[in-house]
């Protein structure tokens, strides 16, 4: 993409974009709803029973000292009741959001909706307790993230993670 089109990715520093979603369970979510209580972690990714989105949530399942650390909430443009399958699934405790409807919305206003796939890229975004971004990554659909990354960010926001 070019020019206008160009996805723009908020930059740290700034406030995080607001937005309310169902999770897996159809309850609606806000990140500011945790504003001056815990720090937010907004991990986006492709599509829920993927190969490479699995092993990356499920990294995240596996690691209580993330968990613990911050509010993680994972977002694809997956339909709520696929979310809820899929977390069952993979005993996936912590948020899943739709971003389905309208369609990418939420990824777009982070700048991490590809549109010609029609799915979120996999960006994260460490959010602290006053609503700025104070780190991102985005990586292609195909590339991984590091839970250890995460880790990092948040003992950059006084998390003792070991």
């Amino acid at each position: 993409m070019v020019g206008a089109d160009r996805p723009v990715i908020p930059a740290v520093g700034s406030r995080a974009p607001d937005f309310t979603a169902r999770n897996q369970h159809g309850e609606p979510v806000r990140p500011a709803d945790f504003r001056g209580r815990r720090d937010v972690v907004l991990v986006f990714y492709p599509y829920a029973f993927s190969g490479v989105c699995t092993s990356e949530l499920t990294a995240l399942r596996d690691r209580p000292d993330l968990l613990a650390a911050a509010e993680f909430l994972a977002i694809s443009c997956d339909p709520m009741f696929t979310l809820r399958a899929y977390a069952d699934a993979q005993k996936l405790e912590f948020g899943l959001l739709s971003d389905f409807w309208p369609h990418g919305a939420i990824a777009s206003s982070y700048g991490v909706f590809d549109a010609e796939r029609g799915c979120a890229l996999r960006g994260t975004f460490v959010i602290d307790r006053d609503s700025l971004i104070r780190w991102s990554v985005v990586n292609p659909v195909p590339e991984a993230r590091d839970p250890d990354e995460y880790a990092a960010a948040l003992a950059g926001l006084g998390h003792d993670l070991g």
